[in-house]
C-alpha cells in the first residue's frame, strides 16, 4: 500500500524565521509560501534529492497547527506523509484494519493539489500519518 515518503512536517512558530534557517544556514532550497485555509495552516517545502520537508504554521486561530505549537512552543515533528497510488483504496483497507481516518474519512486536497487523508496517532504508536495520492 505504502509507497515512498513524500515529506515530513515540521512545526514551526515562525515560518519567516523557520525558512530563513533552512535557506541561509542549511544552504536549502525553499520554495515560496503557500497559504492553505483549509487545513489551517501555511506551509514552504524544503526541496531534498530523496524527498521534502514541510514546514508548517498556523494559519488562523482554529489551526490544528497552534494547539500543537502550544504543547510544543519551540516546534517539532508534525506528521509524516506517504504516498499511495489509490487514496481511497487505502482508506477503505486501513479502516477495514481498524485504523480511524480523521475528519469525515474524504479526502482533501493538500499542498500538492492531490488528495490527502490524516490518520489518527494513537493508531500509529503517537505518530500523525498523511497519505497522498499519487
Amino acid at each position: 500500500m505504502l509507497g515512498r515518503v513524500n515529506h515530513v512536517a515540521i512545526a514551526v512558530p515562525d515560518l519567516a524565521a523557520a525558512t530563513a534557517a533552512y535557506r541561509g544556514t542549511l544552504g536549502a532550497t525553499v520554495s515560496a509560501p503557500q497559504a492553505l485555509p483549509e487545513h489551517g495552516v501555511t506551509v514552504v517545502f524544503v526541496e531534498l534529492p530523496n524527498t521534502k520537508v514541510e514546514l508548517l504554521e498556523p494559519l488562523g486561530a482554529d489551526s490544528p497547527i497552534a494547539a500543537f505549537l502550544e504543547k510544543n512552543p519551540s516546534g517539532g515533528m508534525h506528521h509524516i506523509c506517504y504516498e499511495v497510488a489509490d487514496i481511497l483504496a487505502a482508506r477503505d483497507q486501513l479502516v477495514q484494519g481498524g485504523a480511524r481516518v480523521l475528519g469525515n474519512g474524504e479526502p482533501k486536497i493538500g499542498a500538492h493539489g492531490k488528495p490527502v487523508l490524516f490518520l489518527h496517532p494513537k493508531d500509529f504508536f503517537g505518530t500523525l500519518i498523511e497519505l497522498e495520492q499519487v
